[in-house]
């Protein structure tokens, strides 16, 4: 019999009471366990960022982090980035500069942009060119990603943020 753990994850503040075996990744509870999709899952190795979210304040990729380690903690996913039908600067950033082309790698670039913004809006370019790199993308050549971040990033100086 596979021991499971019962869980509770607040992803955008919404709770979700699961029950998961102990090995279950993060990134797996969010997609199959509570049915947000929107977080990627690439490499299972960390290296990608497609399943980059927001775990307590801290970026993290949720293919390395097992589900029972987020019990209790709010958790933030590329879902919780619009408030209804109004996008995100960071969303309409990536639109508007179009820095994305298949979309797979978007969500953990936005989750990834999102934390080091709040954190610095004022991020250097090459401290948001090393945080970019850390996130792989095989269309865009990161152009147009950097200056999607950089467009956000003026737009939330500015207060335009809920």
């Amino acid at each position: 019999m596979t021991q499971r753990a019962a869980i509770v994850l607040n992803l955008n503040g919404v709770d979700h009471a699961i029950s998961v075996e102990p090995r279950r990744t993060l990134a797996d509870a969010i997609r199959d366990d509570c049915g947000l999709t929107g977080t990627h899952i690439g490499c299972e190795h960390g290296v990608c960022g497609a399943c980059t979210i927001i775990v307590a304040g801290e970026a993290v990729r949720s293919c390395l982090m097992f589900a029972v380690q987020a019990d209790g903690k709010r958790i933030r996913t590329v879902e919780g980035l619009a408030d209804g039908e109004q996008l995100h600067p960071l969303q309409e950033a990536f639109i508007a500069h179009h820095a994305l082309q298949c979309g797979f790698c978007t969500p953990g670039f936005l989750m990834l942009s999102l934390h080091a913004l709040e954190r610095d809006p004022d991020l250097g370019d090459e401290e948001l060119l090393d945080l970019l790199a850390s996130n792989l993308c095989r269309c865009t050549g990161y152009q147009n990603i950097v200056k999607a971040v950089r467009g956000a990033a003026a737009v939330m100086r500015a207060g335009v943020v809920r």
